[in-house]
């Protein structure tokens, strides 16, 4: 933990920290994750240089991350920003929509975000994002705060493992346990 808090990412894309992170779940046999490619149209293609130099987006992503944790199904999406806020422009209606039919499948969805200012990772659940969402939509605050972030759902690093999400998400699976055994009394 310290080496992170210290050091922050430093430069490291999220997204690349998640998917070395997905490799050790895997190889533990803890879960299987994988990361969503977003599907692209080549237009234009240097056939001597073998690489594609025009293309554009074929349909629209749904999230970054979908997969299985021993029999719970998960997506996520990875955003980052170097301010103490995430912008809610940053997160998509159609992301909104795909996490909410996911949920309603008895999946678990949620976001994780690195605040680069204060080092800091997050997992917020998609109730939470959706709260923040419809508030935005409704004309308030337009963005969300690392202060909003339920400070229960903070990622730390375990192990050499920089975004150990699974332990943060097992405090969530716990956490709605309780809040459904509570209504149920």
């Amino acid at each position: 933990m310290a080496y992170w808090n210290s050091r922050g990412l430093r430069g490291n894309n999220l997204e690349e920290l998640i998917n070395l992170t997905n490799e050790t779940y895997l190889k533990n046999n803890l879960a299987v994750i994988q990361k969503i490619p977003t599907s692209i149209k080549p237009v234009e293609f240097d056939k001597s240089k073998g690489v594609i130099k025009l293309a554009y987006f074929e349909q629209k992503s749904t999230v970054d991350y979908m997969g299985n944790v021993q029999g719970i199904p998960i997506c996520f999406d990875a955003k980052e920003t170097t301010k103490k806020n995430l912008p809610i422009s940053n997160i998509h209606a159609h992301q909104i929509e795909f996490m909410e039919n996911f949920t309603k499948q008895k999946g678990v969805a949620f976001i994780i975000v690195y605040f680069h200012m204060i080092e800091e990772c997050y997992l917020i659940p998609f109730e939470d994002l959706k709260f923040f969402w419809q508030r935005a939509k409704k004309g308030g605050k337009k963005s969300i705060s690392y202060k909003e972030c339920n400070s229960n759902f903070r990622i730390f690093n375990y192990k050499g493992i920089f975004i150990h999400y699974l332990e943060t998400l097992n405090k969530y699976l716990m956490y709605q346990q309780k809040k459904k055994g509570e209504n149920l009394g």
